[in-house]
């Protein structure tokens, strides 16, 4: 319900007839800068089921004020309505300013009601809707909003208004990857606890270590030389390419000082990633214990994995206690000995630190780089390497404690 300012004059003033049981309003309290507004103030405006004035929510009024706009005449007097919730539209003593003013209604204004239909509608899959789309757009709201009983229509550009004062994007997404490990949280605070107390560790003579593959890395040569970036004119890449083959690249990041070791193979086997493994603790002879973090790949738990864990540890191996998967991982992640496994929770590879140098390797060479062969692509990324070592390893801030994320 709206509060009813009543500008009493001296002279009684005759009602509008445009709006009727309403009292004919005052010279316009602002300045008529937009035509469409003074069209519908004079009565010319888009027809409107709703009086000429209303509130811009059920909460606007009656208690906001304005600052002053102006003055009335020295004949005119403020009076105090009482509004139906008990509040009051002006200040008393009764001022001579314009302390406040009824909104008019402009085209656009909607009640909370429609704005929050908008707001569920989008957050509704389109074909439950019957819109044959997978996801909305602005035209296909309006028109289900229009195609709605007792609904207004509304425009495009008042359906963005309404999902942007919402911050709501219904044509964004991003992939999502649930994880159903059940000890989840016990492995994710695990690896991070591992992760912050890493210098602490590595000053007495402890390392932890990432370690994963990056697979399927392939030797893109464009057909057509790429033209280079000019002022005004960025560079100009040959959309077509020649395959030359794919190479593997198995990588370790040390998290305590993010120095990188990597071996670029033709393939992943399980001799393969432990030929690695041997590769990297021989990097380290000072180290008195590994502290290994990857997931579960199954080459990550394999026997012949098993054997080498067992020799660089110096234990002895039993391969017959050693014939499944859960035999095999608590062998590994045994705290007595000399290289431990940590694996990260099903689906939370994300927790490894080497996917983060992964995506730097992805956006400084592999995007844009230009690869004649197998051996040229190899041959750069240990250039690469050699390069990141020197110039740019650094351990990285990691800020993630374990704890569930929060909104």
């Amino acid at each position: 319900m709206v509060a009813r300012v009543l500008w009493k004059p001296r002279k009684i003033l005759a009602n509008r007839t445009e709006c009727v049981s309403w009292p004919k309003p005052l010279p316009f309290p602002f300045p008529r800068t937009n035509p469409a507004i003074s069209n519908v103030f004079a009565g010319r405006g888009r027809r409107r089921n709703r009086p000429c004035f209303a509130p811009r929510s059920f909460s606007d009024v009656p208690n906001r004020t304005i600052r002053p706009t102006g003055k009335l005449p020295s004949n005119w007097a403020a009076t105090r309505i009482q509004s139906v919730n008990g509040g009051v539209a002006s200040r008393d003593p009764a001022s001579k300013a314009w302390q406040t003013f009824l909104v008019l209604a402009i085209p656009g204004l909607f009640p909370p009601e429609d704005r929050h239909r908008v707001v569920i509608l989008a957050t509704e899959k389109p074909a439950e809707q019957g819109v044959p789309t997978a996801q909305w757009s602005l035209s296909d709201l309006a028109a289900r909003i229009l195609n709605e009983a007792h609904a207004a229509a509304m425009s495009r550009s008042t359906i963005f208004r309404i999902l942007d004062d919402a911050a709501f994007k219904p044509h964004k997404s991003r992939y999502w990857l649930n994880s159903h490990d059940p000890d989840f949280e016990a492995k994710a605070l695990a690896v991070a606890k591992l992760y912050l107390d890493a210098p602490h560790l590595y000053e007495h003579g402890e390392l932890v270590l990432c370690t994963d593959e990056k697979t399927g890395i392939q030797a893109l040569e464009p057909k057509y030389p790429t033209k280079p970036a000019r002022p005004g004119d960025p560079a100009r890449r040959e959309f077509e390419y020649i395959r030359h083959g794919t190479r593997c690249l198995i990588a370790t990041l040390a998290v305590p000082t993010g120095l990188v070791i990597g071996d670029v193979l033709a393939r992943r086997t399980s001799a393969d990633f432990c030929r690695h493994i041997r590769h990297v603790a021989q990097q380290f002879p000072e180290i008195d214990r590994f502290h290994w973090v990857m997931d579960n790949l199954n080459t990550h738990w394999s026997l012949d994995f098993c054997r080498t864990i067992a020799r660089l540890s110096h234990i002895p191996f039993h391969p017959k206690s050693l014939k499944t998967g859960a035999q095999r991982r608590a062998f590994l992640t045994d705290l007595e000995h000399k290289h431990v496994i940590h694996y990260t929770p099903k689906h939370g590879s994300w927790l490894n630190q080497i996917e983060i140098w992964f995506g730097v390797l992805e956006r400084r060479l592999l995007r844009r780089g230009e690869f004649h062969s197998k051996k040229d692509l190899m041959q750069q990324l240990l250039r690469y390497l050699d390069y990141y070592n020197a110039h740019w390893a650094h351990p990285y801030q990691w800020t993630y404690t374990g704890k569930p994320l929060v909104a």
